[in-house]
């Protein structure tokens, strides 16, 4: 796609390389910041937020579906993804109400079961990026599993550490490798993420 190019001298806002970047990016930053919101919202407040992880699985399974559809070249390819993902992300909350029955019937408190449902959304996203072969996805889910893990083991200050390092990571590595996309040689090849 060409975009109009500025006149000489005047600049515009966002630049080409951060906009372009966020067009091709928002599935991946959205999906993080959901997970972002909600395990930082644990950590602060110690609220369980069952129902809100519960809420945020359709979401993530719909970008997850919306992330691969664009890629995908046949109508059959599209709609045998999509019903992969569909049922991958019903068995995910299915897993979750789960955990909230046992909670309601009081073997298990509410902050376990939140913890417990943020671990199951964790495994749900690590392994539909799996599926999907879209890394971006597995770092998301990546993240959400070590909040969860910092929600258990670690102090609120340590945890937010954490999070603010494993944050930027997961903005830096995307914006790299789109810089170094927009900034190759003519005819070098594309760079790998490993």
């Amino acid at each position: 796609m060409n975009h109009p190019q500025p006149v000489s001298g005047t600049k515009t806002f966002p630049p080409p390389a951060l906009r372009d970047f966020l067009r091709d990016e928002w599935p991946s930053i959205l999906v993080l910041a959901l997970a972002l919101f909600g395990i930082v919202y644990t950590t602060v407040f110690r609220t369980p937020m069952t129902i809100y992880w519960i809420a945020v699985a359709p979401v993530i399974g719909a970008i997850c579906i919306f992330t691969r559809w664009r890629e995908l070249a046949s109508r059959d390819e599209r709609m045998r993804m999509a019903w992969r993902q569909i049922w991958h992300w019903v068995a995910v909350i299915v897993a979750m109400h789960l955990m909230f029955v046992i909670e309601v019937t009081r073997t298990v408190n509410a902050d376990d079961t939140a913890l417990a449902a943020l671990v199951l959304l964790a495994l749900g996203t690590f392994t539909a990026g799996l599926h999907l072969a879209a890394w971006r996805i597995c770092l998301v889910g990546g993240i959400m599993a070590a909040g969860a893990s910092g929600i258990a083991w670690l102090g609120r200050t340590a945890l937010l550490w954490i999070l603010a390092s494993l944050v930027l990571i997961a903005i830096i590595t995307p914006v790299a490798l789109h810089l170094l996309r927009a900034h190759k040689p003519k005819g070098a090849p594309e760079p790998t993420p490993s």
